[in-house]
Order: structure tokens, then sequence, then C-alpha cells
């Protein structure tokens, strides 16, 4: 669809600078933009590509300096770039194997609710007694076991796997090939065997939380792994049994956090990170990528490293490592001196004792 500049920026909450009748119908990067593209600047190093650009406008925050014919400004640049991207590439929702609502190739149990609006692609299940709120759009092949409580306006996409008993809130997106509910990894050893604990608890996931493709989130061992809503989960973390994770936490990809650990409210983990279990990480910490946190953090702190420490710590520390070949240098070469001298030292008090004889 074709829209102005203008009618664009009240629908992103901004302004428009320049001719508020421009026609725009698609979005793209300041290098790769057409003719009747949308583009988005938001930092200065930037502004030397707006002079090659082929975009028609342009979204940049207030108070940045640029020179262009039409200009979306807006206090929060990158909100209104994501209202612009609803609005002019719309996702067809459902695709088509799914616009008839349940799929003559889909297995629906006994006793299941299904909420209306509600699709579910061929080959999906849902099984007996689970109920799937309004709006809710089951994609080809995914798997929702018994007695399991889905919310309305959620997307779960294909080969999804969301096991028995399961509860999930309202308007959360499950990408594709993430298995919800498997069970936690508890063993008890005895007399050289392994003998499996058995995990008895659920998960339960709250509304507006967003799960990446290929995510494991275990079942707990008793009462419930939980993730709390408003998170947001990258592709390929894993999530161990009774973990809590806070309200709009981000976990960045390739993730481990350890069984019974527990994460505050607005946490990023950068990518690689890992926690062990059994800890628990304030509100509003950031752990920098690939670091490794063995102990409790309080809140409102930046940690980095392996193990995981104050960041501003952990600098000095990276930074006298990268120094280690120049010291190892100088201590080479300090030894050597300290060597001469000995043997300096050895040569004069062998003269002196002489001389005393």
């Amino acid at each position: 669809m074709a829209i102005t500049a203008g009618e664009l920026a009240k629908h992103v909450g901004g302004y428009c600078e320049g001719d508020a009748s421009v026609e725009l119908d698609g979005i793209a990067g300041i290098r790769e933009a057409e003719p009747g593209d949308l583009s988005f600047i938001a930092h200065p190093k930037y502004v030397v590509d707006v002079k090659s650009t082929q975009a028609s406008a342009l979204i940049a925050p207030e108070g940045l300096e640029i020179d262009f014919p039409v200009i979306i400004r807006s206090s929060q640049p990158r909100l209104a770039l994501v209202k612009a991207i609803e609005v002019l590439t719309p996702r067809e929702i459902p695709p088509d194997s799914m616009k008839c609502g349940i799929h003559p190739l889909a297995f629906i149990g006994k006793d299941v609710s299904l909420g209306k609006g509600v699709h579910v692609g061929p080959f999906a299940v849902v099984e007996d007694n689970s109920e799937v709120g309004s709006n809710t759009l089951i994609y080809p092949g995914a798997y929702v076991g018994t007695r399991c409580k889905i919310g309305s306006d959620c997307m779960i996409y294909p080969n999804v796997t969301i096991r028995e008993e399961i509860l999930i809130g309202s308007r959360v997106v499950i990408h594709a090939g993430t298995v919800i509910g498997s069970d936690g990894f508890g063993y008890t050893k005895e007399e050289g065997i392994h003998f499996k604990i058995p995990q008895r608890g659920t998960v339960v996931i709250e509304d507006d939380v967003e799960i990446g493709s290929n995510v494991t989130v275990d079942r707990a061992t008793f009462g419930r792994t939980w993730i709390r809503k408003g998170s947001k989960i990258d592709n390929l973390v894993q999530i161990a049994h009774n973990v809590v994770i806070g309200e709009n936490c981000i976990i960045v990809a390739q993730n481990g956090i350890a069984g019974s650990s527990e994460l505050g409210n607005n946490v990023t983990l950068a990518g690689q990170a890992a926690v062990t279990g059994h800890i628990k990480v304030g509100d509003n910490v950031v752990v920098t990528g690939r670091s490794a946190v063995t102990k409790n953090v309080p809140s409102n702190v930046i940690v980095s490293g392996a193990p995981a420490r104050l960041q501003r710590e952990d600098n000095r520390i990276m930074g006298n490592i990268q120094r280690l070949p120049e010291l190892a240098k100088r201590l080479l070469e300090l030894e050597h001196k300290v060597a001469e001298m000995s043997k300096l030292l050895e040569e004069a008090q062998a003269a002196t004792k002489e001389n005393l004889e």
C-alpha cells in the first residue's frame, strides 16, 4: 500500500519536514533504498550515506542535522521505524494453507477448546483437554500436548513442540523448532548408575514473550520454570529446569542458564553468556558476551569475563593480560640483569675473601 509521508508521520507519532505529500510504498536500508522507499538513519556516522541514497523519505531523530527533502522526525526513531514497517510491509497472516481455520489435515483431540479465529495448519496437533485462545495461529507441524493452555493472539510457528500441561499467556510468539517443556536434566548417581529424577513440574510463559528458533525450555522438577512478561529470547538458548526469567529481559543467542537460577527484571544476557545454577542475578544487570556468571550478582551493574566480575575490574585484568608478552620480555631482561649482578657479587666476595687471607 502507498501512504504519504505526512500520514505516515502521524501514524508513527512524529512530524514531517519537507513535502508531506510524497508517497511511500516500501522500506529499505539507506544504501539499498529506491524511489518510493522510506529509510532510516539514527547515528551521525551514517549521514554521509544520505547524499547517495535513492530513498524518498527518511526517519531520523530530532536534532540530527540532515540535508534531505523529506524527513519524518521522531523523539523515538526506532519505535517509529517499527510502526512504519508494520504499515509499509504488512505480513500476510495466516498463510493460504490456514485460511480455512482448522485445516482438514490437522489433528484436534478430545475436549479441546478453541477460541474464535483460531487457525491450525496441516499436520499440526492439539492434544486432549487443551485450550487455545482467540486469534492464535498454530502453524503446520506444530505440536501442543495434553492439558495445555495457550492465550489469545499467539503465533506458534512450524515444528514447535509444546509438551503436556504448559501454560502460555497472550501475544506470545514461539519460532520454529523450539521445544517448551522438555524434561529437566536431573539424575542421581548410585553405585555408578545414573537414575533419572522424574520431572513433574511445568513451564509458565507470561504475556508478550517472544522466543526464537531452536530454543529449549525445560519443565521444572517440581513447580514451574517461569518466563515473565515482555521478555525476549533469541535463537539457540538453553533454559534449564526451575529457572525464573524476570520481566522485560533480553536473552541473546547461544546463552545457557542452568537449573534453579533466577534473573531479575530488565536483565540483558549478551551472546554466548552462561549462568551457573542456583544463583540470583539482580534487576537491570547487563552480562556481556561470553561471560560466565558463577555467583550472585547485585542489581544495576555490568559484569563481564569468566568468571564474571564487575566490568571495570575485568577491563583492568584484561588490559594487563594484553600486556603479558611485554611484561614477560621485561621480566626475562630483569632476570638476566639479576643473574649478571649476582655473578659479579660472587666474584667480588671471592676476591675480598682472598685478599683477607
